[in-house]
């Protein structure tokens, strides 16, 4: 009799072990040589060497199912174990799936050039108006390209500017008073990476969400770099940014021209950095508009109903 441990890396072992340990249950009789003992991520594994074998190998394509999928079920595991292909999933042009295991994908051109870009282009800027999906797709691109090992860490940052009103002093410590300006970031996050998981990630700084005056002074090498709201930086503050790209990085800066919420006379950095930027070699700019809203079929009428009032102020 032998003895191995199998550390289930990189996802939630709840999901592997299943409710009430249903996966781990089924998974020892499809192993009846095997005694397998789980505590938190480390599954104990005692008994015949040549089932010991064949279980290494299960668990790990199991793994990587979960890894992939955020979810699998009962049917999965007896393919796996069976040896059986996969049912197909139609998985051609997905990011990444959600927790629910519901394929991220783009959804209209311009968002599938934001894709493309990602993967020709270092530093891409994303511009659109709200609802096209430019955060979500962004951070969906990041948590995929950390699941695949290409970068070891994602950085997510936001400037930390009040939406035309004063919200006066916050109060705690100084997460508590940033959180709020970070939120939509945790939302998405929360929506691709189980809680557990995504709690150590950031406990391991693997995931970072910080304001944009944190970024001063670091280089930031071997990441996924999304700056987001980038309509409402200054010069000083996006080329501050800008300059912290490091080896092996990729940046994403999206950002709304319509909703820029900087005192009025200061000059927004995006709007400035397009003009700078837009035909340097390396750098990809994806311009979103009306029709790849995603959002409620309101959220569209509304945008251009406010897109012909700013029009017809100009004018």
């Amino acid at each position: 009799m032998i003895e191995k441990h199998i550390i289930l890396e990189d996802i939630d072992p709840v999901v592997f072990y299943g409710s009430n340990n249903v996966h781990l249950q089924m998974i020892r009789s499809l192993f009846p040589k095997l005694r397998l003992l789980a505590r938190d991520n480390v599954v104990r594994v005692l008994g015949d060497e040549e089932q010991m074998a064949a279980f290494e190998e299960v668990a790990e394509k199991i793994r990587l199912h979960i890894l992939k999928y955020n979810s699998i079920a009962e049917a999965d595991i007896l393919n796996i174990v069976k040896g059986r292909p996969a049912a197909d999933d139609s998985s051609s042009g997905v990011v990444v799936y959600n927790i629910s295991g519901k394929p991220i994908k783009s959804r209209s051109a311009n968002q599938q050039q934001l894709v493309e870009a990602f993967e020709k282009s270092d530093m891409i800027f994303a511009v659109g108006p709200a609802g096209t999906g430019k955060t979500y797709l962004s951070i969906a691109l990041a948590v995929r390209a950390l699941k695949e090992k290409n970068v070891k860490k994602i950085i997510l940052s936001r400037p930390a500017v009040e939406a035309g009103e004063k919200l006066g002093f916050l109060p705690g410590d100084m997460k508590d008073k940033i959180d709020p300006y970070l939120q939509p970031l945790y939302d998405a996050l929360e929506d691709m990476i189980p809680a557990v998981k995504l709690q150590e990630m950031m406990e391991k700084h693997v995931i970072q969400i910080a304001p944009l005056a944190f970024m001063r002074g670091r280089t930031l090498n071997d990441a996924v770099v999304i700056l987001d709201e980038a309509q409402n930086t200054t010069s000083a503050q996006l080329r501050m940014f800008l300059t912290r790209m490091g080896w092996n990085a990729k940046m994403i800066i999206t950002g709304d021209m319509t909703q820029v919420d900087l005192p009025r006379g200061t000059q927004s950095g995006l709007r400035e950095a397009l003009g700078i930027l837009g035909g340097v070699e390396g750098i990809s700019v994806v311009n979103l508009t009306q029709t790849d809203i995603v959002r409620h079929k309101l959220v569209t009428k509304i945008v251009k109903a406010y897109e012909k009032f700013d029009k017809s102020k100009k004018e």
